[in-house]
């Protein structure tokens, strides 16, 4: 630091605020202290700003405090600049950050401005000196861009003045971390810290901050978006209308994407910003609010929880904020989000997660499977042309690709995994390999989250999270093919651990979890697994030994359902006709597993006198009964 300690003359303190700069430019004997200094930046922000009063009242309130500003100034040792005073701001110049620390408080403190509020900002730093008598660059601009963060009464330092001062706070001074901050027209962002006192005002709302851009804050991504027009139309005008709205679907299905797609060019509404916060590597629900802290540069304070310093920042603000990958912290999530939804007005959620996180005034939308016509296809020749440059589609390939992507539910996750197979399989022996989808997708980036490197892994990420009931449900319903409903889930998952009574609730969590899809058939409710879910419940019945029984139990429901089949003449024939229709592929499951499990019981069958297309059947028949091979 200079040793030099300047002071302004006496006689020479005219009225700053009330338009006339504090120095006479001709005198000789004032001099800057240059190197490294702290200045001192202070503007008039209140209720009433001068002009806004009589001519009278002006005089009475800005003239009088003028003389004491610059009394109070030199007593702390500062030296004005030239051409920094004006109607009603000024700068001051100090040798030392305590002195002018201790300076902005006591002008803070100062009786005689009421009602004027000054909003003063303190930055450190190495200045440039103009002729002797005034200061430019980058210094005098962070101190005056961090001013105007203020509000009228409030005191606030830069990171470096900070770190300069904090050793020498004049008495009854405690510091408050605010966060970093951007400043307008500054590329690097600033630790801003506030003065408190007990003399002053030590409550204000958010720091003046200019708006952030969204595309500032996300990562950046390496790889095209593709598609989703409508889903992003969809979503952001749900947005415009609810506070909370939470992207489900299952694993793979693209939900982050399209969470940052519609963040990353946010409507006009969210004109204070839009905070990303990635929630993928937290284990404890604790940490959420922590968390999201981070993201928002918000740093621990003293004597205050988290949760209160995240409401004190966000505040009134017109803000988003986005929580991505929720699914294993729902409860941690949901306390946080009612508390800073209650106490922030005009805080609107974006959350992505594999199930709701059910709270009051959560709007649910399920992220669907991409076109099957056109996304899924463009998106598998997308990446597959990151592999292999001279991939392209044409009329022999296109309908392999077609029926890739349909294998895989038009799974984004999947279809990427899939594509880039291409640098060493053909089409065909890609198709061909989705019989053990779990070996032949595993080809995900090394920098991806671990449950996206593999398709397994992701699947492996939901059933972790599933209780014990519903892991036993979950696997137990691998075995309907086409799709079912309440009566045959309750008839084939409710044994041993499973009363009959449970399935509904645990089926239902399933659903929420977005591992069985629920879709609305008529008057009743079917349920279905995604073919990558219920290829990895296959394997989690194969591994727990109950799979031939409960194969048993799947093939003797569906035999009992259609039992009058082969009598025309019985009433109620066309709605079993309808009933066999929709349950042809569980029908043929229960054909396939009795032709391997030939003979048994079919004797038995036959005694109870069962229509012979049961009796096929449950016999295993070479062929399929000529009754349900019409349909």
């Amino acid at each position: 630091m200079s040793s030099h300690r300047g002071s302004s003359p006496v006689g020479e303190h005219e009225a700053v605020v009330h338009g006339r700069s504090p120095v006479n430019h001709s005198r000789q004997d004032v001099f800057l202290p240059t190197g490294t200094v702290t200045l001192l930046a202070a503007d008039v922000n209140g209720s009433r700003r001068p002009g806004e009063a009589d001519g009278d009242d002006i005089t009475s309130a800005v003239a009088l405090p003028g003389k004491a500003v610059c009394d109070i100034v030199a007593a702390h040792h500062g030296v004005w600049p030239a051409d920094r005073g004006g109607r009603d701001n000024f700068v001051a110049a100090f040798t030392r950050a305590s002195d002018a620390l201790a300076c902005a408080v006591e002008l803070q403190r100062m009786p005689l401005l009421a009602p004027i509020r000054l909003r003063i900002g303190l930055h450190t730093g190495e200045v440039q000196s103009r002729d002797g008598g005034n200061y430019l660059g980058p210094t005098m601009n962070r101190t005056e861009r961090l001013r105007d963060l203020a509000h009228g009464g409030q005191i606030v330092l830069s990171g470096t003045a900070h770190d300069v001062a904090a050793d020498r706070l004049p008495a009854g001074v405690w510091l408050m971390d605010l966060g970093r901050h951007r400043l307008p027209d500054l590329a690097r962002p600033e630790r801003v810290v506030q003065v408190c006192h007990p003399d002053i005002r030590n409550e204000f709302p958010p720091l003046q901050t200019p708006n952030v851009c969204a595309n500032e804050l996300f990562s950046t991504q390496l790889t095209s978006f593709v598609g989703r027009d409508a889903e992003i139309r969809e979503v952001r005008q749900i947005l415009a209308h609810n506070r909370l709205v939470t992207l489900t679907g299952a694993g793979g299905a693209g939900k982050t994407r399209l969470a940052v797609q519609v963040a990353a060019q946010p409507a006009g509404e969210f004109c204070d910003g839009v905070w990303w916060v990635d929630l993928t590597s937290v284990t404890d629900p604790q940490l959420v609010a922590v968390t999201i802290a981070r993201a928002l540069d918000l740093p621990d304070q003293a004597g205050r929880s988290t949760i209160d310093t995240l409401t004190s920042f966000i505040g009134d603000r017109r803000t988003l904020v986005v929580l991505d990958n929720c699914e294993h912290l729902v409860d941690g999530c949901a306390s946080r989000i009612v508390t800073l939804l209650g106490t922030c007005a005009r805080l609107t959620v974006l959350a992505t997660s594999r199930e709701p996180i059910g709270v009051p005034g959560e709007v649910t939308w399920r992220v669907p499977s991409m076109s099957l016509a056109d996304e899924a296809i463009e998106l598998f020749a997308d990446r597959a042309r990151r592999v292999r440059p001279d991939f392209a589609l044409s009329d022999d390939n296109a309908a392999v690709v077609m029926e890739i992507c349909r294998r895989l539910d038009a799974m984004p996750l999947a279809i990427e995994l899939a594509a880039t197979r291409v640098r060493a399989l053909s089409l065909n022996e890609i198709l061909d390999g989705l019989q053990d989808r779990f070996r032949l997708l595993t080809g995900g980036g090394r920098t991806a989250v671990h449950r996206h490197q593999t398709l397994c892994a992701s699947e492996e990420w939901s059933h972790e999270l599933l209780s014990e009931p519903e892991r036993i449900l979950f696997r137990r319903m691998a075995v309907f093919l086409g799709g079912f409903d309440l009566e045959a889930a309750q008839a084939i998952g409710a044994t041993g651990a499973l009363d009959r009574d449970q399935v509904l609730d645990h089926l239902t969590m399933l659903v929420d979890k977005s591992l069985v899809m629920a879709e609305s058939s008529g008057t009743r409710m079917r349920y279905r697994l995604l073919e990558t879910v219920r290829a990895y419940a296959l394997e989690k019945l194969g591994e727990s030994g109950e799979q031939d029984a409960v194969r048993a139990r799947h093939r003797d429901h569906y035999t009992s359902l259609v039992a009058g089949l082969d009598s025309p003449a019985r009433a109620g024939h066309e709605r079993l006709l309808e009933l066999a229709e929709t349950e042809i592929d569980n029908l043929r499951a229960a054909f396939a597993f009795s032709r391997d499990n030939a003979d048994n019981e079919l004797a038995l069958h036959r005694e109870r006198g069962l229509p012979a297309s049961v009796v096929a059947i449950v016999g295993g028949a070479a062929q399929m009964p000529p009754t349900l091979e019409r349909l």
